[in-house]
């Protein structure tokens, strides 16, 4: 019985790994266990924003079973020679305090959650940027307060609060009132202006009716924000002169498309008209439609992709279903009375007969 647990846990984790590692080219005992499902979001971020003395209060499941899925995982990654790196966790908190895994503090028990496996036949360039993301400390969280709470130091209140410990303070109090509020919706300006930065908090605030904490945008130094404008500015036109060359790329990309698509219209049934197989092809291969054209069949110019997209257009232009529609026949019957009409057309055209 035990050895039947010990054989599904075991497979869990391997699953658990492997869809990880294709990913994210790493994995780590914290990743994996959010993804077995002992480890919510919400707790994550509990802990790592100080809220939580370890990270093992926050797992649903029991000691034992989370130190037999460290074997499992870390036996399965030495027998896929992936290489152990270990990573510093920091706390999202104004001391940056390193996070402890559990309560005792083991050295070695801290270790072995701290190890990430990254993905074997990296460059050295791919294990850089990935050590670099993985040792990055969390950012910090401004939460945008509703009326009712008071600074644990000073006793005031803000338009803001800083939560350290379980303890709200307000920005003053938490160092951070120097930072000025830069809105979301301009990805350039926002990461231009965090990179600029040298301290910056993420601005959230807990909408009720979806029960989850909506971001709203960043704190960051003034003149990290007078600098990144600038630059948006400066490189304004030159943007513009790329969405430009991309727009007439993309425009081409479809015409191309489409005049293929009327080809094999035209060779599937060769008695269709070749302005209707264009009009067909056009409408159908329209950007951004949902259209069987644009689909990844439809682009690959699968038989039977071409055949619906005829189809469609046949319903629309040569019978009365959208009459019936709008006269309230159900979808289902419709369909059901031009299908002999459908199918005459179909097969004219198959015949080659216009």
């Amino acid at each position: 019985m035990v050895q039947a647990v010990m054989s599904k846990l075991e497979r869990r984790v391997t699953e658990a790994a492997v869809a990880l590692l294709a990913k994210k080219k790493f994995v780590s005992p914290v990743l994996v266990f959010n993804r077995l499902g002992w480890l919510t979001d919400k707790r994550i971020e509990d802990w790592e924003q100080g809220r939580l003395g370890s990270l093992t209060e926050a797992m649903s499941a029991p000691a034992e079973k989370v130190d037999a899925a460290l074997g499992h995982l870390g036996d399965w990654a030495r027998r896929q020679g992936m290489t152990a790196e270990a990573v510093d966790y920091l706390a999202a908190t104004r001391d940056r305090r390193p996070l402890r895994f559990t309560s005792s503090g083991s050295v070695d028990a801290e270790r072995v959650f701290a190890t990430h496996w990254l993905a074997p036949g990296l460059s050295q360039a791919q294990r850089d940027r990935l050590a670099q993301r993985q040792n990055a400390a969390p950012d910090l969280v401004v939460l945008r307060a509703d009326g009712g709470w008071v600074c644990t130091d000073c006793g005031d209140t803000d338009t803001y609060q800083f939560v350290e410990d379980n303890r709200p303070y307000c920005l003053e109090c938490a160092d951070l009132d120097h930072l000025v509020f830069l809105p979301a919706g301009d990805a350039a300006l926002t990461r231009r202006a965090k990179k600029a930065s040298a301290l910056s908090a993420v601005v959230q605030r807990f909408n009720r009716s979806r029960k989850r904490f909506d971001r709203l945008g960043l704190l960051v130094e003034e003149a990290a924000l007078e600098a990144a404008e600038e630059q948006c500015f400066a490189d304004a036109e030159l943007r513009a002169r790329r969405r430009d060359r991309d727009a007439v790329r993309r425009a081409e990309q479809d015409l191309d498309f489409q005049a293929r698509l009327a080809a094999e219209i035209l060779r599937l049934f060769p008695g269709c008209a070749p302005a209707r197989a264009e009009a067909i092809a056009r409408h159908s291969g329209a950007r951004s439609s949902g259209r069987v054209g644009r689909s990844a069949a439809g682009q690959s110019l699968d038989e039977g992709a071409t055949r619906r997209a005829v189809i469609a257009s046949i319903r629309h232009e040569d019978t009365g279903y959208d009459a019936m529609l709008m006269a309230g026949v159900p979808r289902t019957v419709a369909r059901e009375r031009i299908r002999d009409t459908i199918d005459a057309v179909l097969d004219r055209w198959v015949s080659g007969v216009r």
